[in-house]
């Protein structure tokens, strides 16, 4: 075997957290300490601790029975170094983005591993761009990452707010109820649909397709008349109506402030009352779906990406983020992920495959 391009390298995770974290980071570090012999430095609290030199050596105790546990070993933060708002934010992040490089020398690494989401993959090609080798590793319950068909930590979510989905089917039953579930997804609507499919939703609102309340009124009324008095609608967090759709990112943020409603799910709940006479109640399930035991298509996943990243740094192939498409393992250049959001495509097959089977989604 020829000697390895890395030698000592940091790994930190970054953002929310998701199941699968340490899958991921046992894949990277068992595969990199046990073929490769390579240094293994864990960096705490994301890139925060790489800003204030929070780093430590791993060992193959650290990573070991680590595979099953939610969370993440390392600690995460949602720090952003290169964020500016104005002239003195401006010299805070230029003194950030330094401290991070040299922490990166003073521990003498040759790379970076991010494991994050799309925020954490534009903080680590900016990273590149200042001269830092970087790889990344696709991690998040939304699943939009642009490049990669999915994301571990993604099918994990899909379990657990499938799970709430049918339990919810029979209080719904029983009470001849409108339940209002609402899912994480700011943007894209991926959980909201998989999972709302999965768990046999009558209506899905995703962030994609603006809806009208008419629209879902028609539909849960239709099924009240044919003998069904109880409706199930997952609810993405990020949904927007027709006419909010015409807003602007401040005219909608100023609304959502004044709303009286605390989150969507409410405040469609709020629209289903004001025009039907159902009873209806809502179930937001918030930072569950990203708790817990990772699935074992996310402890899969994520080992195979690690593994993939482990071979990165042995050929030195940096500034990539190893990604699946086609259900290949691949890389993906980091600049061709950043600043980039993967939305759920309105011609998406799920989504006619929901129609056909009766779902409505609000348009």
């Amino acid at each position: 075997m020829k000697k390895p391009a890395t030698k000592s390298f940091g790994i930190l995770t970054s953002g929310g957290d998701c199941p699968g974290l340490n899958a991921a980071i046992r894949g990277v570090a068992k595969a990199t300490m046990g073929i490769y012999d390579m240094n293994v430095m864990g960096i705490c609290n994301g890139y925060k601790g790489l800003i204030e030199g929070e780093v430590k050596q791993l060992s193959p105790e650290d990573v070991s029975g680590i595979l099953t546990r939610g969370g993440t070993i390392l600690g995460t933060s949602r720090e952003k170094p290169f964020k500016v708002t104005g002239d003195a934010d401006g010299e805070v992040g230029k003194n950030k983005v330094e401290a991070i490089k040299e922490t990166y020398q003073r521990f003498g690494l040759d790379c970076i591993v991010v494991l994050g989401g799309n925020g954490s993959h534009k903080t680590a090609n900016l990273l590149k761009d200042e001269g830092l080798n970087v790889v990344g590793l696709p991690k998040t319950i939304d699943n939009d990452i642009f490049g990669t068909d999915v994301t571990f930590g993604f099918y994990s979510a899909v379990d657990i707010a499938t799970d709430a989905i049918d339990r919810l089917h029979s209080t719904a039953h029983s009470h001849n109820r409108v339940m209002v579930v609402e899912v994480m997804g700011h943007y894209a609507g991926w959980l909201a649909l998989y999972a709302g499919v999965a768990g046999g939703a009558d209506v899905i609102i995703l962030p994609e397709i603006p809806y009208d309340i008419e629209s879902i009124k028609k539909h849960i009324t239709k099924r009240a008349k044919g003998g069904k008095a109880f409706s199930i609608i997952v609810v993405a967090e990020g949904a927007v109506s027709y006419e909010e759709s015409k807003l602007s990112k401040k005219e909608l943020k100023k609304k959502m402030k004044e709303s009286s409603s605390p989150s969507k799910g409410y405040a469609i709940a709020k629209e289903i009352e004001a025009c039907t006479d159902m009873d209806v109640r809502v179930s937001v399930l918030g930072y569950q779906q990203r708790g817990g035991t990772p699935s074992p298509y996310d402890r899969v996943i994520a080992t195979q990406f690690g593994t993939a990243a482990a071979e990165l740094l042995y050929k030195g192939e940096f500034g990539k983020m190893v990604a699946k498409v086609n259900n290949k393992i691949i890389t993906v250049p980091l600049e061709d992920v950043a600043g980039k959001i993967k939305l759920v495509p309105k011609d998406h097959r799920l989504i006619k495959d929901a129609r056909m089977v009766g779902t409505c989604f609000g348009d």
